[in-house]
């Protein structure tokens, strides 16, 4: 189990350490598997191990991974899920029937999806509307004093930044609960909790495992005695939604280097939207590193270790023309996610179709770890087929 070192102040090192944990039985470096699911009592039926019932509620490798990502957020606690839509279900059914919830607009659109198919389930009035307007999520909270208030910053694909420090105000004023998605900035580059939000969600399937092999997801919480936690506590315990001991200990191996990756891939994301805001064959780049972006300066100040590996573009020309880049490219593997260690491109309008008012000219990129000559060299030479 993971040993408090005092000396240990930075989140790299935490990482790469695992929070300093060690297998005490053999002294090995990286956390053991243990693929039970239940676990043996001896004669007058006391357990072996108090700590270990039956693996929905015991599971060491959870354990440590929760605890790595509550201290990566800030958090008092950590909840990981077996997928990031997992995770956000759970939130919302704490919703009672009848209320109002707002939602930002133009977001992931598995979770609008979703929303708006359980809302209609549960006469629940949903709002969405675009939280990166400040002025008009301020009204919007104080005039319908919702239940609960969920954004997501940076969205995907929009890159929009959404203010959480104002928002978080006028959700206290109103009584409401404050959830951000940070899945594209992940807890190396922002901290939302500390921002003033109540609960923060990831899909740890993106950065945070890093290597598209994990399906994850976490809410964190600076709050685990609010009523709101404990309800969540209980609805993933009541329906099982939890992670096996293998995947929890991808994601683990993973999070030991999230750091170094989110640097490289910040970097090169930074890189390449430069060299694509400079292209002649490009009409406009969404990237929060960019001067020319909206909320530039909000995002310098809500996400100080970079601006993350997520960004979108528009070629100058329709959507024939964008599935011609899309298909030209060779290093930018043509693939559903994000977050990698290997560079990805989607058409999203191909992707959610012609009712979210994605346009056929955006194509979004998730960049990776590679050289960065090498993936503009990809740009260059795939753009190259338009006219």
């Amino acid at each position: 189990m993971p040993q408090e070192n005092r000396r240990v102040r930075h989140l790299s090192t935490k990482m790469a350490q695992a929070n300093g944990a060690i297998d005490r039985q053999t002294g090995g470096l990286v956390p053991a598997i243990q693929p039970s699911t239940t676990f043996a009592r001896d004669e007058q039926y006391a357990l072996y191990n108090e700590d270990h019932i039956y693996a929905r509620d015991d599971n060491d490798l959870v354990r440590l991974g929760e605890q790595m990502l509550a201290d990566a957020e800030q958090a008092e606690d950590a909840l990981i899920f077996p997928t990031g839509m997992a995770a956000i279900a759970a939130l919302f059914r704490t919703a009672p029937n009848g209320a109002t919830i707002i939602i930002q607009s133009q977001i992931y659109w598995g979770t609008t999806k979703w929303v708006r198919e359980f809302a209609a389930r549960r006469d629940i009035k949903l709002i969405e509307l675009d939280a990166s307007d400040a002025i008009l999520l301020d009204s919007t909270i104080a005039h319908k004093r919702p239940y609960l208030v969920f954004v997501e910053t940076p969205s995907n694909p929009w890159l929009r930044v959404t203010d959480i420090a104002k928002a978080s105000r006028a959700c206290k004023a109103a009584g409401a609960i404050l959830a951000v998605d940070s899945t594209a900035a992940t807890p190396v580059l922002s901290n939302p909790l500390t921002l003033g939000a109540d609960i923060v969600m990831h899909s740890a399937t993106k950065a945070i495992n890093g290597h598209s092999d994990v399906l994850a997801g976490v809410l964190a919480t600076k709050d685990q005695d609010s009523a709101v936690w404990q309800a969540i506590k209980t609805d993933r315990h009541d329906a099982g939604a939890v992670i096996g001991s293998f995947e929890a200990w991808l994601l683990i191996r993973g999070m030991r280097t999230l750091p170094l990756r989110m640097e490289r891939m910040s970097e090169n994301a930074q890189a390449i939207a430069q060299h694509l805001n400079a292209h002649p064959k490009v009409a406009e780049v969404l990237y929060p590193g960019l001067e020319s972006h909206a909320q530039h300066q909000l995002a310098k100040a809500q996400m100080p270790g970079g601006f993350g590996s997520l960004l979108s573009f528009l070629v100058k020309g329709d959507g024939d023309d964008a599935l011609t880049v899309c298909g030209a490219l060779e290093l930018f593997k043509r693939a559903t996610s994000l977050g990698g260690v290997e560079s990805l491109v989607e058409h999203r309008h191909s992707i959610e179709g012609p009712d979210t008012g994605i346009p056929t000219s955006l194509i979004r990129l998730s960049v990776g770890i590679e050289h960065i000559d090498d993936l503009k060299a990809d740009l260059d030479a795939a753009l190259d087929k338009i006219g």
